[in-house]
């Protein structure tokens, strides 16, 4: 029996763009889905991970999503629905409407749960897929977003965030082995970042401590497919069969050339050999555009003013403009006011200035970039760190991180208190 499902990620719902909403966007983009999910009509749907932006999600974030799982029900009353934390969402959160989501033939994995002996709960993670006549006709192995202070403890093979993941995989893998037959298909959903993964800037690092990115080392060969999330290109990591999704709409500036998209798969366990495996990439379309406008001055203001025209009366629907201009001499008071006024009327968002000085004769090696895009935790780190005298290497950073995922740890279990 052929099983067919959808593997989207990172929607990252409730998403503030320099202090613009993405609502519009998320609504474009989550009917296009449903007009997909009528279509198709899979077995399936799979999200791996940060379906929200923040661990406390606005109420609006949430409405958008249980919106669209009762719509998905009724537009595909079979189809279910498996979603996992992210390392942005709050699992505890996401867990806590279970009745709810089994109205509509839903099921989330946020956290790893612990049975009476105090083993991982195995049972939770290993979710059975059913066709039309409630057949299982696939596994799926759901890894949430891994933190330390849930995988580690257990025994001897878990004293570490490695060997704990390692030894995670390897018990899953082999109930999993137990429970599926021989037409069954099996599926594993993680949300992580796996070694030769390409990365944008948008991305919170989640690679923290002396952690490595995971490797792909860690999937046995009878897994069919592995549904990633984290990364928001999207993109193979080794095999055809290993892929993540990436995300929905463009989150950063340096995502606006990615082809975004959702992946509809389908695997037939009876066969053994290429058709056993199909996979087809399902672009979405881009409902507002995003400009990076880069050179000197002048260059810069001929590219605002040769835009297209054309007045969008609704803001959330304008399009995002980023200006990078080079320049030798400090910014002018009104230069904000030359950029505006060179965009086309009523059809754009400025949302970032940033120059970057010219090399001069004096010193041809030195070049500086101020941005008036909000600083993160990890740049202010570096330039309190680097003023005090100190060198930012690797360690230094991997243990600063280490300390905000704490922190957001701890800001994650007062909301859930």
């Amino acid at each position: 029996m052929t099983v067919r499902f959808i593997h989207t990620s990172d929607w990252h719902l409730g998403q503030f763009f320099y202090n613009h909403s993405r609502q519009y966007e998320h609504e474009q983009f989550l009917a296009w889905l449903l007009t997909q999910i009528k279509e198709k009509q899979p077995h399936a749907l799979l999200i791996a991970g940060d379906i929200f932006d923040v661990i406390n999600p606005a109420s609006a974030a949430q409405k958008q999503l249980y919106q669209f799982l009762a719509d998905a029900h009724d537009l595909a009353p079979h189809m279910q629905t498996l979603m996992i934390a992210g390392n942005h969402d709050s699992g505890y959160r996401i867990e806590q409407v279970e009745p709810l989501l089994e109205k509509y033939n839903a099921k989330t994995v946020g956290v790893i749960h612990k049975n009476a002996d105090s083993q991982v709960d195995l049972d939770r993670l290993l979710l059975p897929i059913y066709d039309e006549n409630q057949k299982i006709v696939a596994w799926c192995l759901t890894l949430p977003f891994l933190r330390p202070a849930e995988i580690t403890g257990f025994n001897d093979q878990t004293t570490n965030s490695q060997n704990a993941i390692t030894y995670l995989h390897q018990q899953l893998i082999s109930e999993a082995k137990k429970r599926k037959t021989a037409d069954q298909a099996f599926i594993l959903m993680s949300h992580a970042h796996m070694q030769g993964g390409e990365t944008s800037d948008s991305e919170r690092p989640i690679i923290i401590g002396n952690e490595e990115a995971l490797s792909t080392a860690l999937f046995d060969e009878v897994i069919d497919y592995v549904a990633l999330g984290h990364l928001h290109k999207p993109q193979k990591v080794g095999q055809e069969n290993i892929r993540y999704s990436g995300s929905p709409i463009p989150l950063s500036f340096s995502e606006i050339n990615y082809k975004h998209q959702v992946v509809e798969v389908s695997i037939d366990p009876t066969k053994n050999d290429e058709s056993r495996f199909q996979f087809e990439a399902i672009y979405i379309p881009r409902n507002v555009q995003l400009h990076k406008i880069k050179g000197e001055l002048n260059a810069v203001l001929a590219q605002l003013k040769a835009l297209a025209t054309g007045e969008i009366d609704n803001i959330d629907h304008r399009e995002y403009v980023d200006i990078e201009y080079h320049t030798a001499v400090p910014p002018q008071p009104n230069l904000r006011q030359q950029f505006e006024d060179a965009l086309p009327k009523d059809r754009y968002r400025l949302v970032r200035i940033s120059r970057q000085y010219l090399a001069s004769e004096k010193n041809a090696d030195e070049q500086s970039m101020m941005s008036l895009e909000p600083p993160t935790p990890e740049k202010l780190f570096q330039q309190i760190w680097g003023k005090q005298g100190y060198s930012t290497d690797d360690a230094v950073l991997k243990d600063f991180l280490s300390l905000v995922q704490e922190a957001e740890k701890s800001l994650e279990n007062e909301h859930e208190a």
